[in-house]
């Protein structure tokens, strides 16, 4: 284990970045810093603000999972924090198959606060039961270097206790806990109408497979200032560059598409960083979708938000928060969100805050870790450092040919074409000094030289 200077905890975080890194926004589309979903930086963002403290150091450790870096791991840090979302499914197998390789070779705790199992809104786990083995072999080695495993809500702490363990703890998302204690909706009482600025959300299967193409279109039609924020890595990629390579592109319903009439209208964006989306969140009066994050980063904004829950990693979240939320496949499509802002009751919410609050302390505590708001300054150095940072905007959407539109986007190409270029010649001036060099005989070949002229000659027939 590495030892501490000056008794300072060095934390290792799985996440796509640090807070602290300003990445331009070509760059951040190629590296994919969030993962292809920037919904992953909210709780990775919020948990590296909740674990750094005067005695902890947090460092970011990306996102690609290196079984090979486990001596280094060991050598170089105290403690490993794995913050996830909805990991217990099929798509994110093999990825939890890494992650469970590498944490057996660690000799440092590892903690994963808020990790979650996706299935649909009935809470089946018959989907699931293909991966069983996976997700039990990958809780049994964070149990072996931690007291307990912090889930998501009611479903995947079921889920687990069904398969043996004992030692799961129901903590929901760091991501709400990014203020601690204190979470405060606006609450004014006024009705929502046609000038009023509404945050819409969705991923393209709600879109495909259910109604949301339908109530996006008709919440345009009704409120001219609605704006869609999307997530995905491709959703930005289409905004920037127009690029329709990724399977998504085939769904033209969702504003992101460039068809749809609100992408040619500039009405969507997706954001790099949750400090810029949250900022713009605090300017609309109301947020709902399908997005369990794009609606949390609204209320973390103080911006009443409604999700449309269609499986269980957004159920179990909401009902564990208490976040007003409706079942999608029950909403009907000509659905006004004035009828959604007008029901939610952010009372329990805000009641329960608290002990929701005290009891993700009290699963930190149990595994060794400290919080800012206990034994630091409650993020005030956080957030100084953050407010002197200059991050890019929100991505919009590419739709005009002007130079200033133009400019960034050729600057990039251009700088690329010449990293390119250089690293190109480099590597055939590597190879044109390989070719130059007399060829090299390999181990067996001048082994089998030696001995394989008196191996022949004793194998032939005597005369």
């Amino acid at each position: 284990m590495a030892s501490n200077v000056n008794d300072v905890k060095r934390i290792l975080l799985r996440s796509g970045k640090s807070p602290y890194d300003v990445v331009p926004v070509e760059r951040a589309l190629q590296e994919d810093v969030f993962a292809t979903n920037s919904g992953n930086l909210i709780f990775s963002d919020a948990t590296h603000k909740i674990l750094e403290t005067p005695r902890a150091k947090v460092v970011s450790n990306g996102i690609t999972t290196r079984v090979a870096d486990a001596d280094r791991i060991n050598s170089e840090y105290d403690v490993f924090v794995i913050p996830l979302a909805n990991a217990f499914r099929p798509s994110f197998e093999r990825q939890l198959e890494r992650l469970t390789q590498l944490i057996s070779k660690l000799k440092i705790p590892v903690v994963v606060p808020g990790v979650g199992a996706q299935t649909g809104v009935n809470y089946s786990a018959d989907r699931l039961k293909p991966m069983q083995p996976t997700v039990y072999a990958f809780v049994s080695a964070v149990l072996d270097h931690s007291a307990s495993i912090g889930v998501r809500g009611e479903f995947t702490e079921r889920y687990l206790r069904d398969m043996g363990f004992r030692d799961v703890d129901v903590i929901g998302c760091p991501s709400m806990f990014l203020g601690g204690s204190r979470l405060v909706v606006r609450e004014d009482g006024r009705s929502l109408g046609p000038e009023s600025r509404i945050a819409v959300n969705g991923s393209h299967d709600a879109v495909r497979k259910h109604k949301l193409g339908q109530i996006i279109d008709r919440t345009h039609a009704r409120y001219p200032h609605l704006r869609f924020i999307g997530q995905n890595l491709s959703d930005a990629r289409q905004l920037h560059w127009r690029d329709l390579s990724h399977q998504n592109a085939a769904v033209t319903d969702i504003p992101t598409h460039p068809d749809h009439p609100m992408y040619g209208e500039g009405k969507v964006r997706v954001y790099i960083d949750p400090v810029t989306w949250m900022d713009d969140l605090r300017g609309f009066d109301f947020s709902f979708g399908s997005r369990i994050h794009g609606n949390i980063a609204a209320l973390l904004a103080g911006t009443p938000a409604t999700v449309l829950c269609g499986d269980s990693r957004t159920l179990e979240l909401c009902r564990y928060f208490d976040i007003p939320h409706r079942m999608l496949s029950k909403v009907p499509a000509d659905l006004d969100p004035a009828d959604l802002h007008a029901a939610a009751d952010f009372g329990p919410l805000m009641r329960g805050h608290q002990e929701r609050f005290d009891r993700f302390v009290n699963f930190l505590d149990k595994n060794g870790l400290e919080n800012t708001f206990t034994h630091g300054d409650g993020g005030a150095a956080f957030d100084k450092q953050m407010s002197g940072l200059t991050f890019p905007p929100g991505v919009r959407p590419w739709i005009g040919s002007d130079p200033a539109t133009m400019a960034p986007r050729l600057n990039w190409l251009q700088s690329q074409l010449t990293e390119l270029t250089a690293e190109n010649a480099q590597l055939k001036r590597k190879l044109l000094k390989n070719a130059s060099l007399p060829a090299q005989r390999s181990t067996y070949q001048r082994a089998r030289s030696v001995v394989g002229r008196p191996i022949k000659r004793a194998l032939r027939p005597s005369r």
